[in-house]
């Protein structure tokens, strides 16, 4: 009791997350000052495979030791002190929900906002704080003005809550909403480029391209396509939800003109946080899904007028940007890009398997969809977690027909070791059937 009491005052200094008193500085910041400092005479990729750096951040998680969590490009654990920081301050509401939540939680939305915009390396007007990449990237689709006979130009293997989205729109607006299909892996930005720049026409309007494809991680070059869509009078929007906390970037340099995220995923912020971002001289054009008197209102706020919410959760997502900056950025994708190589390596070449995702660096990082002869996804997954506890994700979809396996930064090489054992024994076990 003493210690809540203690945390509901600190709470109420609004900052907290940010300040000298957030739970990572006073949990790791120390010991992880001098882990990176034994590591600062290596590159990013060369740290990427220093364990014992990485023993010290994997015990920062709370994993379930029986499972072997693969599907991290789902959902993301969040590490212990942004589970705790999210249970304290609901701890916080609960005191009195309409005066902590109201007139002191809510009033850390501010310092958070201008923390996701130093580390999304934009305006913090241009930042909007919401629940997912899903209700990011509709508030985006809906809210852009698009009008019958407008065109829309995206793909078959973009994320089906996005296309779903479009397909209402060409029933509600009469806009026309055109696929391109592209046969995964692609070693090669311009045939990327090419295939969008051959389907705008002079209707066409807006270019939906989704960052990092979520089925099998590869990466697309949007700055190309941004800047040939523009050279057209093409707007773009970006689906980021597998990029961002993952890859390091900055957003405008992506050259878009609108990017939404999950920061549940590769952050590992709290469940159910996202994040919208788009140009300023935007925002005064897009409508808001929700109720804000001003739709047209220049305030990125709009897009935040949600009601009632969880702000535990939104306050936690400052902790888990404290602990992405902790690892570093580039340290952090070059870690997770080395697992997925580590893998992938180690089955790629076992007859009847095969990978689905580029190994390349600038063409993918975490993701990599793998498949075996005779074997629906289904049959792998289920056999991968049955017999092995290993938790993956089968994928079906358009042309895609693969198992999807992402680690992440608390995955140890040992459990990945055991899964290209299992691919392995799988594969003879389908080749040796499949004989008799």
């Amino acid at each position: 009791m003493t210690n809540r009491r203690h945390f509901i005052k600190q709470a109420a200094v609004l900052t907290s997350a940010f300040s000298a008193a957030s739970l990572f500085n006073r949990v790791h910041a120390e010991e992880w000052s001098n882990a990176a400092k034994r590591i600062q005479h290596l590159t990013p990729a060369q740290a990427a495979q220093d364990e014992d750096f990485w023993t010290v951040i994997q015990q920062a998680y709370t994993v379930n030791p029986d499972l072997i969590n693969l599907n991290n490009g789902g959902v993301s654990p969040s590490p212990l002190v942004v589970q705790q920081a999210v249970a304290r301050y609901n701890d916080l509401a609960n005191e009195g929900p309409s005066y902590y939540m109201w007139r002191i939680l809510d009033q850390g939305r501010e310092p958070l906002r201008r923390k996701l915009a130093d580390l999304a390396g934009a305006l913090p007007d241009e930042i909007a704080v919401n629940r997912n990449s899903t209700e990011a990237l509709n508030t985006m689709i809906y809210g852009i003005p698009l009008a019958a006979g407008d065109e829309v130009i995206g793909t078959k293997q973009d994320y089906p809550h996005m296309i779903q989205a479009y397909n209402k729109l060409a029933i509600r607006n009469g806009i026309v909403y055109k696929q391109l299909s592209f046969e995964f892996p692609i070693e090669d930005d311009a045939q990327i480029v090419k295939a969008y720049e051959d389907a705008i026409t002079p209707k066409t309007k807006l270019i939906h391209v989704t960052h990092m494809i979520n089925w099998v991680g590869q990466i697309m070059p949007v700055r190309k396509i941004a800047d040939m869509a523009h050279a057209r009078g093409v707007e773009v929007l970006c689906d980021g939800a597998h990029s961002f906390g993952l890859l390091d970037f900055k957003i405008p340099d992506l050259h878009c003109d609108y990017f939404g995220t999950s920061l549940h995923k590769f952050l590992s912020a709290p469940i159910g946080s996202g994040m919208l971002w788009m140009k300023k001289e935007k925002i005064e054009k897009v409508w808001p899904m929700v109720c804000g008197d001003k739709p047209h209102d220049p305030d990125i706020r709009k897009f935040e007028d949600l009601g009632t919410r969880s702000f535990p959760i939104e306050q936690g997502i400052g902790e888990a940007i404290n602990f992405h900056e902790g690892i570093g950025a580039k340290r952090k994708e070059e870690r997770i890009r080395y697992l997925k190589n580590y893998w992938a390596n180690k089955v790629k070449d076992i007859p009847n398997v095969k990978l689905h995702t580029s190994l390349r660096p600038e063409f993918s990082c975490a993701i990599c969809g793998v498949s075996i002869d005779g074997m629906t996804p289904a049959e792998l997954d289920n056999t991968l977690l049955g017999d092995y506890r290993i938790h993956t994700v089968g994928i079906v979809w358009e042309n895609i027909s693969c198992v999807r396996v992402t680690p992440h930064v608390y995955t140890r090489p040992k459990d990945l070791d055991l899964l290209a054992s299992a691919i392995e024994q799988i594969a003879g076990k389908v080749k040796a059937k499949g004989t008799k």
